[in-house]
């Protein structure tokens, strides 16, 4: 038989992927595994990453664990039908049936009636081996229907629209040895209707409506080895009632459930595979793997459990496989993995959580986009270009804050302004040195300390300095340009802001953006970790565990007001130049107006520039909000370069541009010429004078 065939390819191939990792630790250190037969040792990071490393290739062996054997299962499937097909088209078999319906397809014994339309079983002689009725309408199925074909091996019965199935149903099916019921609408089992089904191996009910597993529904199948009711409705399961009624139950799927409750030793030794993810447990009783001390994967992805305890998993001494992605785990510790000797292979939400399993081979995921197992900045352009945009971004503001220091303006507010503006971008410098301070630091181990790192005040410190910067330079630019639209829009009320009036605004912008940076360590319970998100520590992207404190705080930041005070400016400076081409040209005093145009239209350039960076921020925290999954790379590089770009061009185009600025400096350093050549006549005179005398 075909799925005969394939259970046993099966099985055969899962004897080859259950290699235990002791075999692979050897006499290589805590966190390095050997190169197959070799003595050469690759750190844990090496291993199944898509490179031979190792000469041999051992390296990249062994990799696929039993996570993957529903895969493996499906190509199997796969390629042993286009074989059946292939054999089906090179030879002939002849019907061995007296009986059967003409529009189904008959070769030896077997009875394929699929996407026939039927709405009830069909008569067949009672020397059928295997019968396909998927894909069909029926509705129900008859008492004792098939209890003539006791020699059936195979039954199909998925996508129909079965409702119930009667306790006598498949009595007398003392043979069979596949049953698929997947993709229905069954939703009771009940007790006693698999009574007969002793040689019973494959039983597959995934995709139906089955809400509770009633004590007794499984009596009687005394062979199954696999039971996959993946997508149903169930609840709870009831104490003694797999094992002990399936006494070879081996595999067991119950993903996608809605299983919110599991009762103490529930699950027997007899169980070597455990599906538990996508249902709503909460906690896992101390003792439930008390009994499983055969368990070789277990998946407990996508529940939400509160709290795991250290010595959970301690008797699951033959686990190879342990699947917990997207599972937050706030107390993780190496002392929870370090019982599990034969673990290979392990999956986590965060692969920071990696560092607490060092003896484990292969541990996913590698990287959440930002940082990676090596580095806290996973991209070698971003490791550069940190370096690149933190000179540009201070070296750039302090050569402006110096200039102005000494070069005396007409308008002194105005250039306290620009230097306020430039102390703020200069922090957003210091940010990324600290970045690539630490990314060098971290530099071939940033996953020993990436849990640390990101849970450090040294982190926190860093992320708000970060806020602290974007802050203050956004309301910085929206006062700028209402002063200007004060001025330009109307020129005639004589509003020009005093040194009192400017000192007193820019204190309270930096005591408002002080404000905004410091808001989230108030309350740990309300904000959690906030800037320790990621590696970058930059509260940017928004996920499903985010807490609500810290989420209203981001959206009210980021879309409230950013946002406000992008739509004030681009208001304003709409405003501005429909004011200018209004009255501009009609003006006695265009001269006077001159200047004031002339830097609107630069202050224009430069909020077109703050819009090329702000625009992809609003974009990545809104699609962040609908939990779509972001990768970190996108937020890595939004962090890294569009964010500190606007810092880095500012003092270009505030000040290096402006001729205004250019002709200061040019007078300035003509005047510096000057005194020098004054100097140097003095000198020359002095000489001549001394030497005459």
């Amino acid at each position: 038989m075909l799925l005969l065939a394939l259970a046993s390819l099966l099985f055969a191939a899962t004897d080859t992927l259950m290699v235990p990792s002791n075999l692979d630790s050897g006499t290589c250190p805590l966190g390095q595994f050997p190169c197959g037969n070799l003595s050469l040792c690759l750190p844990q990071l090496l291993h199944c990453n898509g490179h031979k490393d190792c000469a041999n290739g051992a390296d990249e062996e062994n990799c696929v664990d039993n996570s993957g054997w529903p895969k493996l299962f499906d190509t199997i499937q796969s390629a042993r039908g286009s074989q059946a097909n292939q054999d089906e088209e090179t030879h002939e078999y002849k019907c061995e049936l007296d009986i059967y319906p003409e529009n189904c397809e008959c070769k030896k014994r077997i009875v394929n009636c699929s996407s026939q339309d039927l709405q009830f079983v069909p008569p067949l002689s009672a020397n059928v081996t295997a019968l396909d009725l998927k894909d069909n309408k029926i509705k129900s199925l008859p008492d004792h229907g098939f209890k003539l074909y006791q020699d059936l091996e195979k039954l199909l019965l998925q996508n129909n629209r079965l409702r119930s199935i009667s306790r006598l149903t498949f009595s007398g099916l003392f043979n069979l040895n596949m049953l698929f019921l997947s993709n229905n609408r069954i939703k009771v089992l009940k007790a006693g209707v698999f009574q007969d089904l002793h040689l019973l191996e494959w039983l597959i009910l995934d995709n139906n409506r089955v809400t509770k597993i009633v004590s007794g529904a499984f009596t009687g199948l005394n062979s199954l080895y696999f039971l996959y009711m993946l997508n149903n409705s169930i609840s709870e399961i009831p104490k003694n009632s797999l094992c002990s009624e399936m006494p070879r139950l081996n595999w067991l799927d119950l993903e996608g459930n809605q299983i919110h409750t599991i009762r103490e030793s529930v699950f027997q030794e007899c169980i070597t595979v455990l599906d538990l993810s996508v249902n709503q447990i909460g906690d896992l009783p101390p003792s439930l793997f008390t009994n499983l001390q055969e368990l070789q994967q277990l998946n407990i992805s996508f529940n939400p459990l509160n709290h795991i305890p250290h010595n959970q998993f301690d008797l699951l001494t033959n686990l190879q496989s342990l699947i917990m992605e997207e599972i937050e785990i706030p107390n993780i510790h190496n002392r929870m993995f370090s019982s599990l000797l034969n673990l290979s292979h392990i999956y986590f939400k965060k692969f920071q959580y990696c560092s607490h399993a060092p003896h484990v081979r292969s541990c996913k995921p590698n990287s959440d986009g930002i940082s990676s197992f090596e580095n806290m900045l996973a991209n070698i352009l971003l490791r550069v270009f940190v370096w690149v945009m933190a000179c540009v971004t201070c070296f750039g503001n302090l050569f402006v804050i110096c200039m102005r220091s000494f070069i005396v303006t007409e308008n002194c507010q105005h250039g306290m302004s620009i230097k306020s503006l430039c102390c703020a971008d200069c922090l957003m410098g210091f940010y990324l040195f600290c970045l690539g301070a630490y990314d060098i630091k971290f530099q071939g181990e940033y996953n020993k300390h990436a849990q640390v790192w990101m849970e450090s005040w040294e982190c926190k410190l860093v992320g708000s300095l970060a806020m602290l910067s974007s802050e203050v330079s956004v309301l910085m630019l929206t006062y700028m340009t209402l002063e200007k639209y004060l001025c330009i829009v109307f020129p005639f009320n004589h509003f020009r802001a005093g040194r009192a009036q400017t000192l007193g605004t820019l204190a309270v912008i930096w005591s408002l953006g002080f404000f905004i940076a410091i808001i989230p360590f108030f309350s740990y319970d309300t904000f959690g970790n906030f800037y320790g998100r990621n590696g970058v520590c930059f509260p940017l992207q928004s996920d499903s565990t985010e807490k609500s404190g810290a989420r209203g705080y981001s959206i009210s930041i980021f879309l409230g007001l950013n946002l406000l005070a992008f739509v004030t400016i681009i208001f304003s400076y709409s405003s501005m130049f429909y004011s200018i081409h209004k009255t501009g040209t009609k003006t006695a005093e265009r001269s006077v107006l001159s200047r004031e145009v002339t830097i609107a239209k630069r202050f224009f350039f430069i909020v077109f520039t703050d819009a090329l960076c702000w625009i992809p921020i609003f974009l990545l925290k809104a699609v962040s909000l609908t939990e779509a999954e972001i990768p970190g790379t996108i937020t890595s590089w939004v962090v890294i370069f569009i964010l500190p770009i606007n810092s880095a061009l500012n003092p270009i185009l505030y000040t290096m541009t402006t001729s205004s600025f250019q002709e200061k400096l040019k007078q300035c350093l003509q005047s510096k010429r000057h005194q020098l050549q004054e100097s140097g006549k003095s000198f020359t005179l002095v000489s001549i004078h001394t030497n005459t005398a």
